[in-house]
């Protein structure tokens, strides 16, 4: 353990001066510093709205108060508790006073601090790949950066364990409490793997407000409940050393208890009232009014508006002494009750989520803390007790450089011969994984594979009995000896498979983590994800975040479309085809045959690891079908030829020699193409038919043609020559714009047929006939484009 541990379910704040005069001087010291930080937050959202020119007039924004309400929070922890292998998550209206500490250590120049939300700038959320200063974790979608150290935590002790260079260091999560009401924060606490990681840390800014209210019942007590019944441990700072003393006079313990039942939008009303008035209306009307009254009434105007504020989430001690507490052993969440807006003329108002002060608020706020409006950022005086606080907390966060390792080579082609037989895209996957193995064990050392409890539903069976499943520690398998027994679930810290609760979210926050510790520590891995692709849609958006944030991964969505026929339409996916050409930094494929998929995975697991990297989807099908239509050559020029148009997105499959019509059909539904081209010709229509692998990289070259892009464009030349140019039918299991764009290659005619409406349980001829993608479909339309 690396702190000292205690089993506590509340904190409270000592008197500064019976902790002894360091302690007392370093109390000052550090509430110098957080005044600092309070004014260049405030500063720095003041100048990109107030000061900056603005020609377009379009409101920039910002969150002082929002901003001030962490102030305290990440002072005590950046200038006292962090070391340089902990990590955090910043909540993303927050990032003003992560720029401002980082100014403060000397991690930001200050020609910076004047470009928030500005292009080039300071981000308006932290940002990891696109802030010119450290940022550890991006946020700014609400609920996945404070999941994010979750998977990092799981994301360190893999790398730790299999190549070492990851170190120690906690997890740390900064977030508002409104942001505890997104489902992904639930989803994560109470996955199976999250009890375990001891170095992850909540920090709850516990404000009371929302972006457009004071939040009534906050239910802080069943929030509580809920932490500490998923194991972790809870820690409550409420109130601060000044109120706490209060409470041990006469009255009160009738105080307390006069704060603690009120209700949110009262206490926050009292931050508005002057002292006066707060004479009047604290001691409330019930029985205790009297003892109250007499209490408040011994202290001047000053005290009393201080002590009303003195939460224990502004008390540098009590948060000191909280992180000083955490237990290592197992999640920690502290609720540390804040002011929004705290130190600022808006704090406590309802109102003030995106309020910003005025310039005679900016110039009483300088004024008060003995700066210069005019002069914003200055820093601290050489010599100065704050100065050297900064200068050690420098030095103590200072990071070791890491060399990055180069990320394994994955062969092209693993130079099996074509399969034959049926077959499909599902079952490819597993044996390419195991293929690996044996042909590129550098490699396949490198690959990690993530499902939420889908891992034998989606062929991972195989690989899995040859890897294991990851654990901190071995577990026993108790199944070991069942003879009937097909999955071995051999867990120990050398496994390759991560096996998460039924949550897509979760998924693919550990595949966001595990794709970025190239990043992180230099080691690069390799992983992949595997999940129902009707899934895929609640997964997206965590996964692009990912992405964002410098993760590279491969996804895979099997089985899809309504080709899992008898499931019917709620276990369909209609939009997620195009998601590829939708997501950046993401190349997606939906390959065919078997053969496709092994290319396109390889050429997939090549592009993870590397400063130019780039995530991957795949698409597969659980549909048997007939290898051989495939007709790979077995020259070993035209393979490779082959699997050159394959992994660049699309092949001729058929073609004739005076065509007067192409068929361009993706994935499940090729055989159908095929087919319907036999009977084309039947007719005296020859057809020529493309298989589309990737309509991603068909319209990135698309784009380059049009000098949109630098991607290559000789794709198009082959596969669709201007020369061979007819009317086109596409064809897909899954909606039909995801091909349209094709017949602006050749500027022809085109008919689009795909999955537009719910589907229907029944078999793959019923279905497909339902939605208009069955071979009768496809020869009806093409006849209807020739004449």
């Amino acid at each position: 353990m690396r702190r000292r541990s205690v089993m506590v379910a509340e904190l409270r704040s000592a008197d500064v001066d019976s902790s002894g005069p360091a302690r007392a001087e370093e109390l000052v010291v550090l509430k110098a510093v957080e005044q600092r930080v309070l004014w260049l937050s405030t500063a720095i959202i003041d100048h990109a709205n107030r000061v900056r020119p603005n020609p377009t007039g379009l409101k920039v924004g910002g969150h002082q108060a929002s901003s001030a309400s962490m102030t305290s929070i990440m002072t005590a922890l950046w200038f006292h508790s962090l070391t340089a292998e902990d990590r955090v998550s910043v909540k993303p209206h927050a990032s003003p006073v992560l720029h401002a500490i980082n100014y403060l250590l000397g991690e930001l120049d200050e020609s910076y601090l004047t470009t928030l939300r500005a292009f080039g700038g300071l981000q308006s959320y932290p940002s990891r790949s696109k802030d010119p200063d450290p940022v550890d974790y991006s946020t700014g979608s609400v609920g996945i950066g404070a999941t994010a150290p979750l998977w990092g935590a799981l994301a360190r002790r893999y790398v730790e364990g299999r190549f070492g260079g990851a170190g120690t260091g906690r997890q740390y999560s900064l977030l508002g409490d409104a942001e505890l009401d997104e489902g992904a924060i639930w989803e994560a606490i109470q996955d199976p793997m999250v009890p375990g990681l001891g170095e992850a840390v909540w920090i709850v800014d516990l404000n009371r407000q929302s972006l457009d209210r004071v939040i009534p019942g906050i239910a802080a007590d069943k929030l509580h409940g809920m932490f500490a019944a998923a194991g972790w441990q809870v820690l409550t700072l409420k109130y601060g050393h000044l109120l706490e003393e209060l409470f041990t006079r006469s009255g009160g313990g009738a105080l307390r208890a006069r704060i603690d039942t009120m209700g949110n939008p009262e206490y926050q009303r009292l931050l508005r009232c002057s002292a006066g008035q707060l004479r009047e209306r604290l001691p409330g009307n019930g029985s205790t009014a009297q003892s109250i009254a007499e209490l408040i009434a011994s202290l001047d105007d000053a005290s009393l508006l201080a002590a009303l504020r003195n939460l224990g989430g502004h008390d540098i001690g009590a948060l000191m002494d909280a992180y000083d507490a955490v237990d290592d052993t197992r999640p920690t969440v502290i609720f540390a009750y804040t002011i929004k807006g705290y130190g600022l003329p808006t704090e406590g108002h309802p109102q003030n989520h995106s309020s910003l002060l005025t310039a005679d608020q900016m110039t009483a706020l300088a004024d008060r803390l003995g700066l210069n409006l005019g002069h914003p950022w200055t820093r601290f005086a050489d010599g100065s007790a704050e100065a050297a606080l900064c200068t050690k907390a420098a030095k103590r966060l200072r990071r070791p450089g890491y060399t990055l390792q180069q990320a394994p080579t994955v062969p092209t082609d693993l130079s099996r011969a074509a399969p034959t037989g049926t077959g499909n895209t599902q079952q490819a996957l597993g044996r390419v994984l195991l293929d690996l193995t044996r042909r590129a064990p550098e490699a396949a050392s490198r690959i990690v594979t993530v499902s939420p409890d889908v891992s034998s539903s989606t062929n991972l069976g195989g690989w899995l009995n040859k890897v294991g499943v990851w654990s901190p520690t071995e577990r026993p398998n108790w199944f070991a000896d069942d003879a009937e027994t097909i999955l071995h679930w051999r867990e120990q810290p050398t496994g390759q498979h991560v096996e998460l609760g039924i949550a897509e979210t979760n998924l693919v926050g550990v595949l966001g983590e595990l794709g970025a510790t190239w990043s992180r520590w230099g080691q690069p891995l390799l992983p992949i994800g595997v999940v129902y692709d009707p899934f895929v849609n609640r997964a997206l958006e965590p996964w692009s975040f990912g992405i964002y944030a410098g993760g590279q991964s491969i996804l895979v969505g099997t089985p899809s479309g309504v080709t899992l026929a008898p499931e019917g339409g709620a276990h369909q996916s209609i939009t997620t085809p195009s998601l590829g050409i939708e997501q950046p930094g993401c190349v997606t494929y939906e390959p065919a045959f078997a053969i496709d998929t092994e290319w396109c995975l390889l050429t997939a697991l090549g592009n993870l690891g590397k400063t130019d990297g780039s995530s991957a989807y795949l698409r597969l099908s659980t549909r048997p079908v007939d290898q051989t239509l495939a007709a790979v050559p077995t020259d070993p020029a035209a393979r490779e030829r082959r699997r050159r148009h394959v992994t660049a997105g699309a092949y001729r499959l058929r073609q004739h020699e005076k065509p007067v019509v192409t068929i361009a059909a993706m994935g499940a539904l090729v055989p159908e193409a095929l087919a319907a081209a036999d009977r084309l010709a039947a007719l005296g229509q020859a057809a020529d038919v493309v298989c589309v692998t990737s309509p991603d990289l068909l319209f990135r070259a698309l784009q380059a043609r049009r000098g949109l892009s630098d991607d290559p464009t000789w794709i198009l030349d082959q596969v669709f020559p201007l020369d061979r140019a007819t009317p086109l039918v596409t064809v897909l299991d899954g909606h039909p714009h995801t091909l349209a764009f094709l017949s602006t290659i050749q500027n022809v005619p085109v008919s689009t047929l795909g999955v537009t409406k719910f589907g229907q349980s029944g078999a793959i001829e019923d279905v497909y006939r339902y939605h208009n993608i069955d071979t009768d479909s496809i020869v009806t339309t093409a006849l209807d484009l020739i004449d």
